[in-house]
């Protein structure tokens, strides 16, 4: 049986390093409905099965559920996670670093208002819940877990601030550490404003990957394993204004039907040298 890091020995506290590195993603997350789509707080369940994969996300009605925005933080621990190992140095699932850190690592300001957004979107990591059978032995298993176990604000003896410390769950650690499923993305995927924008890329940059021929999804499937609560009918509105707008970075888009008849968004890397700005990441992908 595989012994996850975190059961190896006590959690030691890893202290995020400051400075760019290489934007990482986890496929897991790219690939399934896991956040919120919209800005405004949603508080029905996301639950999505397909095939073997089963994932139920709960929210509370104090904080809402995670939103999509809100994964640009678990963005910065998987990058800062990576290019520690890579460096031979040693990792954590306990974190530290100060909110200036975060916010300027994923595109933010570092104004009080964007702290207190900062802290806000912790809480909604720290309260949403996950219960998947990814990565699990059988569906009938189910792994559940909060994005971030807990997390604190620090201080010195003389209560000036410190930072934060945050805990992750276990099955993001590992699939990041043990399984090395993560992707590097391009930072221009923090200027996408839109939830079903952000949620697009991270799709596209899993299944779409540096393929010539590129990859293709119709639009009822993409609108089901979107978890969006948006109509149908909203959702191919939303997609097709993406397409006209050519706003994923590093991709073409294009429409088309299935034999079918039905609505089709076909997808293929335009400049494939765009993953590779801050040098080859240690990865695993699809075989597509």
């Amino acid at each position: 049986m595989r012994v996850s890091p975190a059961d190896q020995e006590p959690i030691a506290l890893f202290h995020a390093r400051p400075g760019k590195m290489a934007l990482r993603d986890a496929q897991d997350l790219m690939a399934w409905p896991f956040f919120s789509l919209a800005k405004s707080r949603r508080i029905r369940p996301i639950d999505f099965r397909m095939g073997e994969i089963a994932i139920r996300v709960e929210a509370t009605i104090e904080h809402g559920m995670a939103t999509i925005w809100d994964a640009d933080i678990l963005i910065w621990a998987a990058s800062q996670i990576v290019d520690a190992r890579d460096r031979g140095l040693r990792t954590s699932r306990m974190m530290a670093a100060t909110p200036h850190e975060i916010l300027t690592f994923i595109g933010r300001g570092t104004s009080a208002r964007e702290y207190l957004l900062l802290k806000a979107a912790l809480d909604r990591l720290q309260s949403t819940t996950v219960a998947t059978s990814i990565r699990q032995p059988t569906e009938r298993r189910m792994h559940r877990f909060s994005w971030i176990n807990e997390w604190k604000e620090r201080a010195d003896y003389r209560a000036r601030p410190l930072g934060i410390e945050l805990v992750l769950p276990d099955w993001f650690y590992a699939g990041i550490m043990v399984d090395a499923f993560v992707l590097t993305i391009d930072r221009a995927y923090f200027d996408l404003s839109g939830g079903i924008e952000r949620w697009l890329y991270r799709l596209v940059r899993k299944h779409g990957g540096r393929q010539t021929h590129g990859w293709s999804f119709d639009l009822r499937h993409l609108h089901a394993k979107s978890g969006s609560l948006s109509a149908y009918k909203r959702f191919a509105f939303e997609v097709r204004g993406i397409v006209r707008r050519q706003s994923l970075p590093g991709y073409r888009l294009a429409l088309g039907v299935t034999r079918a008849g039905e609505p089709l968004l076909t997808f293929k890397a335009c400049h494939l040298d765009s993953f590779n700005r801050f040098g080859k990441a240690r990865t695993t992908e699809d075989s597509l």
